[in-house]
């Protein structure tokens, strides 16, 4: 399976909204669980997996009629983008959670670190080989990226937090090396906590994401945001990264960046001139569907700064949070807006 050969291909971060029929949408929106949240699914664990598929076969359907280049299989078997990966390695004891403090004062049950952090099985590799089933067109899976995953768990093992990021990216790249057997033409990190804690991301999350990619052949992505915008409300977003340009010393192929919602400065992507860019171009905070011409100027203005040939059009985040029409609607402008401005550069 090829990537697309068209200019500004377009994609999604990750997730797609959880049908009503599937999960508990109100307990969902309360929190972006680190540890097991069982309770979120309405359906018995005999009928579980079977419901979790016909849901992926629609979020699928969804992204192709929107006119999605890349696909994903949206994330439908996950309570949160980290915690199903994280919570199955050995040495993680999420039955008996830690609770951590937020900066805002929030208290989160997160996992123990207990022992060594080792991958027994894999996790996702049935994801993936579904999602190979299911569409004819380019197909990405994301995992949580290690130095992301370190700072979501407490340590009581490892003598720092850089060796536990460090033994997480092993088992993260031992997942990555099965899901590119298993057809993903793409496989994307989500690190959206370097941003949280950049003076630890200066000292080893990069060393810890050139560990999780090693040997990888397909292209990689790093993925990092602001938050979910139904739990991070705009107004608390900072107008610049944190940590960004440091990316530029990953080995992975692409950089993905939420832009809209805090109306990045798109000057910060000089750093990064040696990657490819997934720019975030729908604003998720936006009850609205933003028009074709919305979009499209986004997308112009990320071409002021990356050259065509290395951008690569997307939404801030994932679409987890959002109802689906509201989601549809939006990936769909955001599809005729990038063939709109692939039709004026020729």
């Amino acid at each position: 399976m090829n990537l697309p050969k068209h200019l500004l291909p377009t994609t999604v971060v990750g997730s797609y909204p959880q049908p009503d029929w599937l999960v508990d949408r109100a307990m969902l929106s309360k929190s972006v669980p680190r540890t097991r949240m069982r309770d979120m699914w309405r359906l018995p664990e005999e009928h579980l997996e079977e419901a979790q598929d016909d849901a992926t076969i629609v979020a699928i359907r969804d992204m192709e009629r929107a006119g999605i280049d890349i696909v994903t299989d949206g994330e439908i078997r996950r309570e949160s983008y980290s915690n199903r990966f994280a919570t199955a390695l050995e040495g993680v004891d999420a039955e008996n959670p830690a609770m951590i403090i937020s900066r805002a004062g929030h208290e989160t049950p997160v996992p123990r670190v207990v022992g060594k952090v080792r991958r027994t099985r894999a996790v996702e590799v049935r994801d993936m080989e579904f999602l190979r089933r299911n569409t004819d067109r380019p197909a990405k899976i994301t995992l949580p990226g290690p130095f992301t995953m370190s700072q979501q768990a407490k340590n009581e093992f490892y003598k720092d937090d850089e060796e536990l990021a460090l033994a997480f990216a092993e088992a993260v790249n031992a997942e990555a090396r099965d899901l590119e057997k298993a057809g993903a033409n793409i496989i994307q990190l989500d690190e959206p906590w370097v941003r949280n804690n950049p003076d630890l991301a200066r000292r080893y999350a990069v060393k810890a994401i050139n560990r999780a990619l090693e040997g990888i052949k397909v292209p990689t992505v790093v993925h990092l945001c602001f938050g979910y915008a139904a739990v991070v409300p705009g107004s608390t977003k900072p107008a610049g990264y944190s940590f960004l340009s440091e990316l530029a010393d990953t080995i992975a192929e692409q950089i993905s960046i939420e832009a809209a919602q805090p109306r990045l400065d798109l000057g910060v992507l000089k750093d990064l001139a040696a990657k490819k860019i997934m720019l975030g171009v729908l604003d998720l905070g936006d009850p609205e569907i933003e028009t074709v011409d919305v979009i499209a100027d986004r997308i112009r203005n990320g071409l002021k700064y990356v050259a065509a040939d290395r951008l690569v059009v997307a939404p801030d985040c994932g679409m987890k949070y959002m109802p689906r029409a509201r989601a549809f609607g939006k990936l769909k402008a955001m599809a005729d807006a990038a063939a709109l401005v692939r039709r004026e550069i020729g």
